[in-house]
Order: structure tokens, then sequence, then C-alpha cells
């Protein structure tokens, strides 16, 4: 964790606000970051993390990725470690992995990338493929075992998790896992879930999008399968929806301090989720994030308020 000085100089970095810098030093200074247990193992991770689409994919594939450096660095300054990451994300496995080995940190990230070399517009993968792609994964962190590969939108699972199941045996993987952020493809994935030894799950869950909630979240629970949230902000949508409004008197009462840590502690608080991991590629808001991991979490009286609040919103 750092220090008083440290956080100054990261916020003076990051160009964040006095205020926010104020109430992450008090944060930091008073309460402890929120962990949530691996259910299979017992591992304790910070229940806020750092993904890799949207903005932080765009720069990755750019000249300059100084700013992707710093995206990292204020992650594992405050505590965080989990780092999600996708072949398919452009270029930002590979330049992220670069980054991580250059700062000499790739022990304290806990990489969790995925596996999908299945050609769009077909139904199977190539086992050697796979393998290739796994590889170039390992060789990107630059660690002889991964934290967590996870089957990527859950295609040809047969072939490409009985490889991750392999590599697993073999100590290569320590975690292993399928993804889905498709409503459509959840009744597939609640399939997987019961009749494949996995690990973890990645699937899409926000204040305004609470499917997993109903069908995915209560079988994880059942079965023991960690859960890592991907788009606790609907991508853009939820941004869209509060405009240029204020964050409600009552939010602030329990430590919010801005509309991403809202958006995040109503993710974290289900007992289901284990990680939730945000992409971004601005210090600043790593660093606003990382703030929704102190603090108190809203009780089922506040999550049904702040459901009520968004909802409310006009819809985009």
């Amino acid at each position: 964790m750092l220090s008083r000085r440290e956080i100054i100089k990261l916020s003076m970095l990051a160009g964040t606000s006095f205020s926010l810098t104020a109430s992450l030093l008090h944060a930091a200074s008073t309460q402890t970051l929120i962990t949530r247990k691996v259910p299979k193992t017992g591992e304790s991770l910070p229940v806020i993390g750092l993904g890799t689409s949207a903005t932080f994919r765009r720069i990755a594939g750019g000249e300059d990725v100084s700013q992707l450096k710093n995206v990292i660095k204020t992650l594992l300054d405050n505590g965080g470690t989990v780092f999600d990451t996708a072949p398919s994300y452009s270029e930002s496995e590979r330049v992220a992995g670069k980054i991580v080995q250059t700062m000499g940190a790739a022990d304290r990230v806990f990489w969790a990338t995925k596996l999908n070399v299945v050609p769009r517009g077909e139904l199977k993968a190539n086992p050697d493929k796979a393998r290739q792609q796994l590889d170039n994964s390992f060789q990107y962190i630059g660690k002889k075992t991964i934290d967590l590969v996870q089957v990527h939108n859950l295609r040809d699972i047969p072939t490409q998790m009985s490889l991750l199941k392999a590599y697993k045996d073999a100590g290569r993987i320590r975690y292993i896992g399928t993804t889905s952020t498709n409503h459509s493809r959840f009744s597939d994935l609640a399939t997987v879930m019961r009749n494949e030894p996995i690990d973890f799950i990645g699937v899409n869950y926000a204040v305004d999008d609470r499917k997993a909630a109903e069908e995915i979240f209560p079988i994880a629970l059942d079965r023991g399968i960690g859960v890592l949230v991907y788009l606790p902000f609907g991508r853009s949508r939820l941004w869209k929806r509060i405009g240029q409004q204020k964050v409600p008197e009552w939010a602030v009462e329990i430590g919010i301090q801005s509309w991403g840590q809202f958006f995040l502690k109503f993710v974290v608080a289900h007992p289901a989720v284990t990680v939730v991991t945000p992409a971004t590629s601005k210090p600043k808001h790593m660093l606003d994030n990382i703030g929704a991991a102190y603090g108190e979490l809203p009780d089922i009286a506040m999550q049904k308020r702040m459901i009520e609040f968004i909802d409310a919103l006009p819809s985009t």
C-alpha cells in the first residue's frame, strides 16, 4: 500500500482532484482493502481489478503506451492485483505483459487471460493453434504458471476446456473457467458450470443489468465458482444515463465519492462476486475505481434504492 507522500505524488501524475486524493488517503489510513476469497482455494483477491478492453485496448494498439504503465502502476501500488485480458483484445495482452515485466512486477499480478482460436463463423478450435495461443500468453507475462485462463465466450468448450484441464493438471495454470457476456448464452454457461470442474466464470453484471444475479450467481454460490464481473458500467451505457447528475447524498453517506464507485460498490455487494475488472486507460479513473474497494458496501436496502434510482432514469 502507498504511503501518504506516494499517494499525493501519484494523484498529481494521474491528474486527480484533491477531494479524491483526500478520500483515498483517509480510506488507506483508516480502512482495510476489501478482498474476496476464491471459493475453491480460499485465496484472497482484492475486489477491484483492471480490465483491458475498450480504451486500454485502443491505446495498446498505438505507439505511446506510457499511460498504460501508469494505470497498471496505480492498480498495483494501491493493493490491486487482478489483471484481466485476452489475446483478442488487440495488443493489450502483449503490451501489458511487457510493461509488467519491465516493472519487475510479474509476481505481483494475478494474471487472468482467455483462450479462443475458433475462427469467426466456425465452431471448432484447432488444438495446435490453441496451444500456441497459450504459449504466447506464457511468454508475454514471463511466468511459468498463469493464474487463470478462461475459454472466451464459451467457444468450443469440449476442445478448449479439455486443453485447459490438461494444463491445470500439469501445474501450468492455477485456475480455469469460461466467460460469456451474452444473455442469450446464459443457459449454456449454466450447463458448463454444472458439468465442468471450473474455478471461475466471467460475466456481465451492473446495476441496470442484473440478469446474472438471477440466473448465474446462484449456481456459482452453490458450486463454489468464483466470479469475475465484466462491464460494470455497461460499457458507456450507465454514464449516458446519469448525464450531469450528482451522486445522491444518501450514497455519499456510505462513502461513495463518484458514480464509478456507485456502480462498482453495487456490483461488489453481491456475495457471489469475487472481483470486478473495469477497463480503463486513465490512471485517475483507476485510482477512483480502487476507491470502491474501501469502506462500507451497500446493504440490501441500499442496493434496492440504487436500483430504483437508476431504473427511473431514461434508458439509452
